[in-house]
């Protein structure tokens, strides 16, 4: 009986479809909160302004978070698709992948959070 234990390629797997769920739900919402303005200014200002919370914020650096993971892990999986000898270093490309994710994430992420920690 053969059991699959996991490891990097179950884990790259698993979070490209949260991700991209993650990207698709977004996509529905800003779809829906954008139609708003059919119902005129005042629903669509009310809405927006629900936006500019704290919660909102971080929720936005965990937006970017997902595009730009799912991104990256795209590519990985199109590199890998394209010459299949790479194969053999799935595990390095997913490692110098988050290397990649994590040097952009963290000025990003300082950035959109800043007016969060400013006093």
């Amino acid at each position: 009986m053969t059991v699959y234990r996991g490891g990097v390629g179950q884990w790259s797997w698993i979070l490209h479809r949260v991700t991209g769920v993650g990207v698709l739900l977004f996509l529905c919402l800003h779809i829906l909160d954008t139609s708003l303005i059919a119902l005129g200014p005042a629903h669509y200002n009310a809405i927006i302004a629900i936006y500019r919370l704290p919660v909102f914020r971080v929720g936005e650096v965990g937006l970017f978070a997902s595009v730009l993971f799912h991104a990256l892990n795209g590519v990985r999986i199109i590199l890998i698709d394209c010459w299949v000898d790479l194969t053999r270093f799935h595990e390095r490309l997913f490692r110098i992948q988050m290397v990649c994710f994590t040097l952009i994430m963290i000025p990003v992420a300082w950035i959109m959070l800043r007016p969060l920690l400013a006093p």
